[in-house]
């Protein structure tokens, strides 16, 4: 089942992640727990990355016809959406 989350992450002094996405139950929870790399996403050297706590992710919503609209209205969503930058496992056996 889709519902509409928000995912806030404070990166002390540097600032901080945020945004609003649509996803399955089962992915968001699967997530959990996993390492999430975001980069250089709060400027030059910033190299933001750590593991994904429930704490993280809040339901703003279970209702479908919310979940339809945010769909229609922001399809990819706003700000950053945690799923999106799980590390791949394979990439650090590479390093």
């Amino acid at each position: 089942m889709e519902k509409v989350y928000s995912f806030y992450w404070d990166c002390s002094r540097q600032g901080h992640l945020e945004g609003i996405f649509v996803a399955d139950e089962e992915k968001v929870k699967r997530t959990i727990g996993e390492d999430l790399y975001f980069g250089e996403a709060l400027g030059k050297h910033s190299e933001i990355y750590g593991t994904l706590d429930e704490k993280d992710i809040k339901v703003l919503s279970e209702d479908p016809k919310d979940v339809e609209v945010f769909k229609r209205l922001l399809p990819r969503g706003s700000g950053r959406n945690p799923l999106n930058y799980v590390r791949n496992r394979e990439e650090e056996n590479d390093e």
